[in-house]
């Protein structure tokens, strides 16, 4: 039996179902507005669209010109048919393409859209392909599976492994900031978008005819990846990531390497070597250190131009963090080299699960990355300074189970307040 005999099973299975991976109408507009504001009639392209389900609703929603691909022509044809039904066919266009290889110029489109589609030709693949289609200030939204579990069990990894190497959100985090992005928000997909994909879909392959040409195989492999899921499901899920192009300064985090370098960057960015000191004895105090949240902005020549730490505080005994120090080396200062490494470890701050950022600083320059006064949330330091110094950041959502704390900060002890 050949390949293609097992595909147009697959694809048999497949047609007509309302989705081809896991996703919902709630999850695309909850990424949709992790992006913000778009041009008033926005340049969409959706890759992989499939059927068409978010680029129905992304025509819709954004009163944009959709540019929706996929290789696979009868699910161009179904979305034609919705389109028209729902008075969309001037504004979506259905083109048969290959995500990786793209023909269109570059920066032409406001917004790129992925759902569940990035992986057949990688994520890393994916963010440095498509970022050259992206106009000025344009963003990129794509979702991929990863780990959920910090150990996954033997079977997912046996699952998983030999068709696609799965990582965590930490790990894409890195991937997308190493790749020249900011990251303007994550989103944990529920086990209700899986839902939605695969509840039509066992639907179908309990009625399919296992006697067709190769629907028998194609079957397993289906039932094999429910049976998956419904067993094995805490360890893994789809995220979605809004991102948008960054400065043209690469970030990433300190590596043990850099720590000499770390302290002179502080050094000469202050009067004083407090701040080189205080690095120092932060990396030393265990419970304030926070794993992959010091980072560093590299020159042209590779050699470490920037630097931002976050470490673990309280507000009214909750956790929080605490950004500071941040030093860009004299010769670099406005440059943008700042502003790129707070980005970054704000990014992945807000990957780590990280709810709330605090920052003593000018109050002229971290409102830019959405500071704003600390206490308007309740927020106080033990200490005396001008109430528009002292700034938080809400990175996480507030939500049922977590509420912004109140009170009053408790820095680590290095900090000497």
């Amino acid at each position: 039996m050949t390949d293609n005999v097992v595909r147009d099973a697959f694809f048999a299975l497949h047609h007509g179902l309302p989705r081809q991976g896991p996703g919902s109408d709630s999850t695309t507009l909850r990424l949709l507005s992790l992006v913000g504001p778009l041009p008033e009639r926005p340049r969409v392209l959706d890759l992989g669209c499939g059927p068409g389900r978010s680029a129905l609703l992304l025509a819709a929603e954004t009163g944009g010109e959709v540019t929706a691909v996929d290789l696979h022509e009868p699910f161009l044809d179904e979305l034609r048919a919705a389109a028209k039904a729902r008075g969309l066919a001037g504004r979506i266009h259905p083109a048969n393409a290959d995500m990786g290889e793209l023909p269109h110029q570059d920066a032409s489109f406001d917004l790129i859209w992925a759902e569940s589609s990035a992986y057949s030709i990688g994520f890393d693949e994916a963010l440095r392909r498509w970022k050259r289609l992206l106009a000025p200030g344009g963003s990129l939204v794509l979702t991929e599976c990863e780990w959920t579990a910090a150990d996954p069990s033997p079977e997912a990894r046996a699952f998983w492994e030999p068709h696609y190497a799965l990582r965590t959100t930490e790990e894409n985090v890195r991937a997308c900031t190493g790749a020249g992005y900011s990251v303007l928000g994550v989103h944990r997909q529920p086990e209700s978008d899986w839902d939605e994909y695969y509840g039509p879909l066992a639907e179908r392959a309990d009625a399919a005819d296992p006697q067709a040409p190769g629907m028998a195989d194609a079957l397993a492999g289906t039932r094999a990846e429910l049976a998956m899921r419904r067993d094995h499901g805490e360890d893994y899920g789809y995220t979605g990531y809004a991102l948008r192009p960054a400065t043209s300064w690469p970030t990433r985090p300190e590596s043990a390497a850099d720590a000499a370098a770390v302290h002179a960057v502080n050094a000469a960015a202050f009067p004083t070597q407090a701040e080189a000191d205080l690095v120092e004895a932060l990396r030393a105090d265990t419970d304030a250190w926070l794993p992959g949240l010091s980072y560093v902005a590299e020159a042209p020549d590779g050699t470490v131009a920037a630097h931002a730490l976050i470490t673990r505080c309280l507000v009214g005994g909750a956790p929080a963090a605490a950004l500071a120090p941040v030093a860009v080396l004299p010769r670099h200062q406005r440059t943008g080299a700042g502003s790129a490494v707070v980005s970054a470890v704000l990014d992945a701050a807000r990957a780590r699960g990280e709810r709330l950022v605090l920052v003593l600083g000018h109050p002229e320059y971290y409102p830019r990355f959405g500071f704003t006064p600390a206490s308007g949330y309740g927020i106080r330091p033990g200490f005396e300074v001008p109430d528009e110094a002292m700034m938080a950041l809400v990175v996480g959502a507030a939500d049922g189970s977590w509420q912004v704390p109140q009170g009053t900060i408790t820095y680590p002890a290095a900090f000497g307040v």
